[in-house]
């Protein structure tokens, strides 16, 4: 493929995850913090279009909230920063970075996708979980424990539930899609 349609191919694979990240983040259940399904969309990105291509993805998302569009699960905004559960944002870059980085190329074995999506949403976690919690304290939320439960612990089994499914659907999914996602995944 010459380098003009590769571009091409790449701006479209990464404007498919931004446009999935985007649904996913209207697809609520209402809970105390909006149970979302980005966490998932970003781990397959990164399966999906490797760790540089999948980041991307995930940060023109973030680019595009912060810009003002109204993209995350409750707007978007410049001021979106100072909600506790923006932490999160920047992990999906970093939970596609990890997802594409572990997993590494496509034809691996089940177990080495299921290892990269379970890095991946843990990585989200490790950037989400500590940026809420330092974002209320300076806001004065008192209660810190109830809100590490009820605003985050409680999400992750469906997260990492989720990030399995995502590992099992990225094996079946990259052989269907040849060369074209398996040399992606090289960047």
């Amino acid at each position: 493929m010459n380098s003009q349609k590769r571009i091409a191919a790449d701006i479209a694979e990464c404007a498919l995850f931004v446009a999935l990240m985007v649904a996913a983040a209207f697809i609520k259940i209402p809970f105390p913090v909006p149970l979302t399904f980005q966490t998932v969309v970003s781990v397959l990105a990164g399966l999906l279009l490797g760790a540089k291509k999948g980041a991307a993805a995930m940060a023109v998302y973030a680019f595009m909230g912060l810009a003002g569009l109204p993209v995350f699960a409750a707007g978007g905004g410049i001021y979106y920063i100072f909600k506790p559960s923006f932490g999160y944002i920047p992990g999906f870059i970093a939970a596609a970075a990890v997802a594409g980085a572990v997993a590494g190329r496509a034809n691996l074995p089940l177990w080495r996708y299921i290892l990269a999506a379970t890095v991946a949403f843990l990585a989200n976690y490790l950037i989400g979980v500590p940026y809420c919690m330092v974002c209320a304290k300076i806001m004065g939320v008192e209660n810190l424990a109830n809100l590490l439960v009820t605003g985050n612990l409680i999400y992750m089994p469906k997260d990492a539930a989720l990030s399995v499914l995502a590992a099992v659907v990225a094996r079946k999914i990259l052989p269907a899609l040849g060369c074209k996602i398996k040399n992606a995944k090289k960047g």
